[in-house]
Formats: C-alpha cells, structure tokens, sequence
C-alpha cells in the first residue's frame, strides 16, 4: 500500500487562528500533550446484572487521597480519566447498594474495567500490582490490551532492577521491539526508532514535549552527550509508542517515550545511591590488550530524593539530585593504515596512547503536588541539568589538546492545573524552557593535522590532529508555551480529546567553525625535504574563517512562533470493538528562514554565473534566492490518525488492532541558520606552493608559504581585499517542507495464564515511510551546466565541479528536502510481568527490521550532505547503515531471600556498513555505493547481571548493596572494518577484514552500589 499521499493547496492561516480562538473558547486553552501520562479506567457498571444508570464511580489514590469522580451514563458505561499512575481505590454507589476494589494503572493506560453492585461480579485482567515507589496497598494491576497504538510500557521495577551502566531511564527503552539504545564510541547516548535517526524521538516527560529545535538527538541535551536528560530517580515509570499514536502527540516521526515523575505522597519517604566503577574493575579494552596498557578511568554516580506531605492530603513535595562524573579511556592511534612506517618519527609517535575523556552532570528536579480542591490539582515542577565534558580526544588522531570542552545546561519549569467535572477534565500547562549547547577548542592556537599520502595523494589520510581544534558552537532554545487538553466523556461510549497548544521560543546558531586556522602537512613530503621536527613542517594548505566586516554580532536567531490544534474520539462501539479517530494540524512560523534575503553580492554573482545558465543545469537557482518574500512557512501539515481494537472474545484475552496514520516532525534550526552563518563568518581554503603540491602563487588563493601566516590576523589579511573570494555559500529552498512519517500497522495481542502466572505476548507488522529530510548537495557546475565533468560523458562517480566555484566566491551547497527511509518491520514480544506474589518477571523482545533509505554513503543516521550525485532523485534504496535486521532483548528478574537477581542479554545480527564498489564497476568512474554486512551471525552481544541485598535495619530504614557485571563474558564487539570491494576487476582480498582495534564499550566491568531507603 502506497501511504505517501499527496500534499494538496495550502489551507489559509486564518483557519487555525479561528480553530485556535475557539478551542479557547471553550476551555480547550493550547495544549497537545498534557494528557498523554494520566491514565483513564472505563468499562460498564451492572447492578443485579442490569446496566446501572446513574450510578456513582469514583476512584481514590491511596497514596496522596486524590479523588475523581464520574457519572455512568444510561446503559451503565463510564470513563474515569486524568489519573495519574498508581493505585486506587474504585469505589462505586448505584441504586443504594456499594461494592469497593483496589486496582494499579500505569501510565498514558486506558484500561477496561466493569463494575457491578448486588452481587455483580466485576471484571478485569488478573495479576497483581507491582508497587510504585510511593505506593504500599497492593491490587489488581489493569492490562491496557485494546488500543491500537504500538506500546510497550516500562515499570519502576524494571528501572530498579535491570542491569544498568548510565542511569540514563531512556536506557530500558532497549527493551522495547523496534527500539535502540545506542552508545557511541565517545560515550554519548541516544535513543532511536526504525530506519530513521535519532532526529524524529519526542520524549513527554509529566505530558511536556523535551523537543531539541536546533541540534540533533530528538530531544533537548541528546546531542553527542554522555549524561541523561532527567534524573532517574524522578522517573516514576513510562510508556514507548513506536508507531500509531493518538493525535495528541506532535513534533515526532519515530517513536514517542511519555513518563511520568514521581510526587510527594502522605508519607515521608526517601533515598541514596552511590555507584562507582574504576579500571581497576573492568578488563582492558582490546586497544589496551593491544598497546599493553589500561588507561586509568573511573565512573562515579551518586544521588538522593526525598518526599512527603507538607499538609496531609493536600499538598506534597518531592526533590532529587543526582550527580555523575566520568574518566572514560581513551587511545590515541593513527587514523589511517595508509602510511609508511619509515616515515613515523619518535615525535610523531609519542603521541600515541593513552588519553582520558572526563565528564561531570549535576541534575535537579523538585515538584510540588496541591490539591487546591476536590475537583482542582495543581503542580509545579523544575528540572536543572548543568553538564561539562571534553569531547573528540582519542579512538582516533585527536591528540587531547585538540579536542572540544563542551558545556551542556537545561533550565525546565511547568507548571500544571488539572480541573475536572463529573465527566469532563481540563488540563493546563504554563512552561518554560532554556537549553544552550556550548562546545569550544581545548586549546586556542592554529590545529595541525599530519596526513600521509602514500594512498591518497590530493589531499592524505590523516595521522593524528595537533594543536587547537576546529570547534566553537553555542546554540540553543529559550522560550514559553501555553497547552490545554479538554476532555469530555459525557457521550455514551465516547471519550473525546480536543486541545491546543501556543509555544513562543527563540532558537539560536552561533557557530565559528574553524574556531583555530586548521593547517594541513603532507609527512612524506616534509620528511623526503629533511624536515624531521613537527615545528618545522611546512603546510600546503590552510582552512581557517574569517568575519565579514559588519557582522559584529555573527549569533543567528529566531523568535519562532508554533501553533498546534488536534481534536480525537476513542469510540467503544461494542463489548468488541474499538475505534479510535483523531486529526491534527500545526503550523510554525520560523522568521529566521521565511525572511532571508540573500546578500545582495551572491544574487549578482550567482545571476551572472553563465555556468548556472549551461544546457546541462539540472536546478533554477532562483528557487533558492530570497529577497524576503517568496518563502512562506509550510501551512499543509495535517496528520490523520486512525486506529482500532477489536476484542475477540470480549474478555480481552485476544485482541486484534492497528492503525494508519501521519505524524510531522520539523526542520532543524541548525541547518537552517548554515545559511546565513556561512555568509557572516565564511570559511577559506588556501594553498601554499610546496615540492609536492604545486601551485602558481597570485592565482586563485595560491600563495608563497610564511610562518607569519600562524597568526590569524595575517590570514584574515589575506581575504581583506576580496572577503567574498573562496568562501563557501550556503543557500536553501524557498519551498523547504516539514520531514514526515506515514505508518501502518496490524497486530495481535494475548493475555494468557500459566501454572497461576499471566503471560502477554504480541505480534505487530508495520510499515512506515518517512518523507523529506534536508540534504545539503554541491551546487557547483562545469560551464556547460554539467555536474561532472563533460569530457567523460560515461563516468558516473567523482569528477565533480569542485573546481568551478562561484566567480569572486567559493562553493555552492545547496539544502533542500530529499532523504527518505523505508521501514517494514516484525515486532514480537513475550512478558511475564513481575508481581509481589510472583515475584519473578521474563521480557523477550525481537524485532526484525527491513530498513532502507536512498541516502547514499551516509557515514551514520544524521547524515545529511551528499556530494557524490547531484540530488538524490532516481537514486536507489539501499540497505541503511547501523541498523541490524534481526536483534533480540531478553532480561529477567527474580527475587529470593531478600535477593533480586536480575540480567539482560542483547544479540544482534551484523550491522550494514558504509561500502564503496569500484571491483563490480566498468572504471574507477563508474563506482557505486554499495552497503556490505560483515560475516557472521551475530554481530553484537552482551550479557548483564545484576545482584542486590536489602536488609531491613529496623526504624523504617532499609540498607541496599548492589554489584553489576557488564558484558559477563567480555565479548568483544568490533567496530573497524575495511569496506573497500576493490578496483575495477581487481577485488579488495582484505574487504570487510576487520582493520582497525575500536570496540565498543565496556569490556567486562564490575559496578558497586550502595544505598539507603526509609
């Protein structure tokens, strides 16, 4: 079934000024999420075996004395909605007669359960409920098998007990088909979903969107970080949703992670951790069992909550602070094989070996629960993450003075006002957010990177990187938003959603890249002319920015506005089937792009470049030149949702569901602002004339070589008479879309009892297209319009217009929307869930994934520059990169005698890789990409433990001691492999041979915790 539906006329803007004035109106004041963590209990009530109209359902929190309460309609039905998780008491009155039960619901459940009086038996999934943290009364924990979404929930007891490293809760996320969690080679985290990046994840933490809307990661902080994005000791639990949520959710093209915090309760209750981990306690990594060596590391991770009631039954507080600091091992090593042993000096070698990468987070979060009245609750929470680390050293050439000192802080605040009626709820959000990412050079000085050229001549294989980096960014989001949902349940079987959401935020760019004039040495070159000593190489090329005069503030920034409006309807038609129906739309105005104009001497070199005017130009550069009025924010972003459920048996034992739907994500500010960044601090290239690399000095930027030029001033000087000439320009479509999903799916669910003990499992196949990701492209041309060069008619591959930049500039790259993945999918899972009177619990998740995407030698998931094709229109779908077809997650827990063991084991097939095919081609220039699998089954695994002690110390205070044993059996899960087939007819003998000693991280390692519960 072909999903990618057409995009049809723009509706005006006044449409959602009008829906959005009337949402107001009626109480549906902006919000999209703010309901997607309370729970809703809905079934029929029956009194002496008749439909109970009128009766009386209300539910109580055990912890906190929270009340709702509703109204049953004609035929006895009801819906309870706005509970936060936990455990209830359901309390229900109908015709002067009572009846009274405990039951658990977890978090964003809608769950069925009947009711009756008189002797009426009431009905409901059987198991018992795993205890919240805040929560001692145990009942019946409430199975949500009848919707359509594609979820999986993850419990506190799962995030107590499974083995864990990071204490990043994002991390049991792994656990769910068609999830990954991965962890890069520098230590940094992400979550991702399918065949798309990181980019399309939205986490709803208490029902707030954490969206990142300038840099990469999905979410606020993800961006090549190593810490967590809130603190896991306020997590309460959460829910994932891979494909087909309700229209309630926004900003989002992959997977949804909504999880709720914890509050204060009637009682005061609290706790302490501490975990550290050394190199002492963990084996060497294969770099070190190959140096000789372990580098000294350490992680450290330590933190407390605390709770209670400030007056009983009404107000509550609860705060947290956890802390981290981390020495991860580094190896400094050459970055390529490529090079001549006899030309490694004993200088150039003692930079090799052993390097540390430290990082250190402090997050906060406090929140206040009052409830102000029987029908109002009223919160207020904070989150601060203050984080630092020095990024981009070792497991490579990056010598330490060249790497990057990162400052990452969050400053969130919300504040929540939930006011409900007898069928009807109101919640509102006031929030605030202030995010700044802030990586900046170790080292100020010019960066020297010593390259060899035994294989690559034109311009070498790099060696190791000396000297400053290249990396100064500060970028970021501040800003407030306004967000309501408006529930209503007073019509028969009908629980209907409407809500709007208004968020002003102001996104910024700075970026100076490179920070440090970068200059490049050719080793065989300098060392066949006698130069031994790396102070007295001499460069053939130097890359360095410059300012433009005028631009003293070079920050670039926008005060985006975003508007969203979604109306939905979860339809009970009968004891069997389900239907769920939601639209929404957002609009959002980006003034940062929509009123550019392009500088005034681009528009007349590019008008007058004849290159552009070639019978061969495949692009009108007037579809990227803006005077500020031909580019209007995209105003079509619908997003249809549907969904059912149908019960075969009515006992919702047996459930079959699915869904088809669309979801809009957004465009990255980052990229955006590349083009007015490029034309404020532009970046140079020149050349200097030396033995090997030959140039004709006062032509072009070829100058004489002068040790002067180490002084940025006597670089700057070079462009002060032509500052245009050799800068790179970056411009974007005027027509730019939003990147979009379609998804389809259909499933099954059982709920079953073995031997006393319930057992879930699930079988989904889903399908879902992504649509319109940027893709920057080089927009050089040869004179007669030619992407490549003319001369060679039948080449497919290089020869690119590198050499034909624009007259008095430099490059061209042009943005515009391109990337698309295709994904089908097999979701399994099997779940024994753990309860107090089965105190044992099995998770087995499988996913096999069929991924593609026509983005070509993407190095990893965010890549989005391609400079090998013109565009990517006619390119093929190829295998995508990283992920695996078949991965298997299978944990346990299991309590005893005061002891809770728990394990996780990963298993993955082989991973695609980025391959280059010139063996199967006609010349080197009819080379092709073509993804290649290593060999084997398994391409990744690792099995965790973990074992914990509680002793009760007597006076209410609980002692924990704890030990983690990562990757048991210390497998060793390469990185490095040769990806090179070979030349034309002459096959590459070492292709897919592993060539490198990067593996990822940890080896075997033991983890200490210690911990304290009253």
């Amino acid at each position: 079934m072909k999903m990618h539906m057409q995009r049809n006329n723009r509706p005006a803007r006044t449409l959602l000024a009008g829906a959005l004035a009337s949402c107001l109106l009626l109480g549906v004041a902006p919000s999209v999420f703010a309901q997607s963590t309370s729970a809703t209990i809905r079934g029929q009530v029956s009194a002496d075996s008749t439909p109970a109209a009128d009766a009386k359902v209300t539910a109580t929190n055990l912890a906190t004395g929270l009340s709702r309460s509703v109204q049953a309609g004609a035929n006895g039905g009801y819906s309870l909605g706005g509970l936060p998780p936990g455990t209830y008491r359901i309390d229900v009155v109908a015709g002067g007669q009572t009846s009274s039960q405990n039951v658990t619901v977890a978090i964003g459940q809608t769950a069925t359960l009947n009711l009756g009086v008189g002797g009426v038996a009431e009905s409901a999934p059987a198991g018992a409920a795993t205890d919240l943290e805040t929560v001692t009364v145990q009942g019946t924990m409430l199975a949500e098998t009848k919707t359509s979404e594609v979820a999986t929930y993850v419990s506190q007891k799962q995030i107590e007990a499974l083995p864990q490293a990071s204490r990043n809760f994002l991390a049991f996320a792994d656990t769910v088909p068609g999830m990954i969690f991965e962890t890069g080679a520098d230590g940094s985290s992400k979550l991702r979903s399918g065949a798309q990046s990181s980019n399309g994840i939205n986490v709803f933490i208490d029902g707030v969107g954490q969206k990142n809307y300038v840099l990469k990661g999905g979410i606020s902080g993800q961006d090549s970080s190593s810490g967590s994005p809130f603190p896991q000791l306020a997590i309460g639990e959460y829910k994932v949703i891979t494909s087909n949520y309700k229209a309630e959710y926004d900003q989002i093209s992959s997977a949804a992670v909504t999880a709720v915090t914890k509050s204060g309760t009637n009682e005061f209750e609290g706790s302490f951790f501490w975990d550290y981990t050394s190199d002492n306690w963990r084996k060497p990594t294969f770099a070190e069992e190959q140096s000789g060596a372990k580098t000294p590391s350490s992680e450290e991770q330590y933190g407390a909550a605390f709770g209670g009631p400030i007056i009983r039954d009404r107000l509550f507080f609860f705060v947290t602070y956890e802390a981290k600091e981390i020495e991860r091992p580094r190896d400094v090593r050459f970055g390529t094989s490529n090079f001549d042993p006899a030309y490694i000096t004993p200088e150039l070698a003692s930079y090799l070996g052993a390097a540390n990468s430290p990082f250190e987070q402090d997050n906060y979060f406090g929140k206040l629960t009052w409830f102000a009245g029987d029908d109002h609750l009223v919160e207020l929470s904070a989150k601060r993450r203050e984080e630092t680390e020095i990024t981009g050293v070792g497991d490579g050439p990056n010598t330490p003075g060249y790497g990057s000192a990162k400052s990452n802080d969050s400053t969130r605040i919300d504040l929540r006002w939930q006011w409900n009626g007898i069928n009807w709820l109101n919640d509102l959000h006031l929030t605030s957010e202030d995010d700044f990412w802030n990586p900046r050079p170790v080292s100020i000085g010019p960066g020297r990177s010593i390259r060899s050229t035994l294989a690559n001549f034109n311009d070498g294989d790099t060696l190791l990187n000396l000297g400053g980096g290249a990396d100064y960014q500060n970028k970021g989001q501040k800003g407030m938003s306004l967000q309501n949902d408006f529930t209503f349940n007073g019509f028969e079987g009908h629980t209907i959603k409407a809500g709007a959401k208004f968020k002003s935020v102001k996104i910024e760019s700075f970026e100076q890249q490179p920070y440090n004039p970068q200059f490049r040495y050719d080793l065989n070159e300098n060392i066949d002319d006698g130069r031994f000593a790396i102070d007295d190489f001499i460069p053939w090329r130097v890359e360095f920015g410059a300012p433009l005069p005028g631009f003293e503030d070079r920050t670039i920034s926008s005060r985006n506005k975003q508007y969203g409006i979604y109306l939905q309807d979860d339809w009970e038609v009968n004891e069997h089937l389900t239907l769920n129906a939601g639209l929404r739309y957002d609009y959002e105005r980006t003034p940062g792009y929509e009123d550019y104009r392009t500088p005034a001497g681009v528009v007349a070199a590019l008008r007058g470049w004849t290159n552009l005017q070639g019978p061969n130009i495949d692009y009108d550069i007037e579809d990227y030149i803006s005077d500020g009025s031909q580019r209007e924010a995209d105003d079509d972003n619908w997003a249809p949702r549907l969904g059912f459920s149908y019960d075969i048996g009515a006992d919702q034992r047996h459930v079959v569901f699915g869904g088809i739907g669309r979801s809009y994500d957004r465009n990255l500010f980052d990229y955006l602002a590349l083009e007015q960044s490029k034309s404020t601090f532009p970046r140079y290239n020149y050349f200097f004339n030396t033995t090997d690399h030959p140039c004709t000095v006062g032509t072009g930027t070829c100058v004489a070589w002068d040790e002067s030029f180490y002084d940025p001033a006597n670089l700057y000087a070079l462009t002060a008479a032509n500052p245009n000439l050799g800068s790179e320009v970056n411009m974007i479509n005027n027509n730019l879309e939003t990147p979009y999903s379609d998804q389809l799916s259909i499933g099954m669910r059982n709920s079953f009892a073995v031997m006393g003990n319930d057992w879930n499992t699930s079988a989904t196949i889903a399908h879902i297209r992504s649509y319109d990701g940027i893709l920057f492209t080089l927009g050089n041309r040869y004179p007669d319009g030619s992407y490549r060069n003319p001369a060679n008619p039948t080449a497919t591959w290089g020869s690119q217009a590198w050499g034909f930049p624009i007259p008095g500039y430099g490059t061209l790259i042009l943005a515009d929307n391109g990337i698309e993945t295709k994904l089908n999918q097999l979701l399994l899972s099997v779940d024994k869930p753990y309860t107090s009177s089965s105190p044992w619990g099995f998770t087995v998740a499988y996913t096999y994934s069929d991924a593609k995407e026509n983005r070509l030698n993407a190095a990893n998931s965010d890549e989005h520059y391609s400079f090998d094709y013109p565009n990517l229109d006619d390119q093929p779908f190829l295998r995508s990169l990283g992920i695996p077809k078949h991965r298997l997650v299978a944990t346990g827990i299991y309590e005893l005698w005061g002891f809770t063991l728990s394990s996780k084991l990963t298993l993955e097939s082989p991973r695609p890789k980025d391959a280059t095919n010139c063996f199967n081609a006609a010349s080197f220039d009819n080379c092709f990409f073509d993804p290649a699998i290593p060999d084997g089954t398994i391409g990744f695994k690792q099995f965790d433990l973990a074992l914990q002690k509680v002793w009760d110390t007597g006076g209410g205070v609980k002692l924990r001691v704890r030990g983690d044993v990562f990757n048991v059996f210390n497998w060793q899960n390469f990185t490095d492999y040769d990806t090179w087939r070979g030349g034309p007819g002459s096959p590459n003998p070492n292709f897919l041979n592993r060539n490198g000693v990067g593996t990822i991280y940890p080896p075997r390692m033991f983890k200490l915790s210690f911990g304290l519960d009253w």
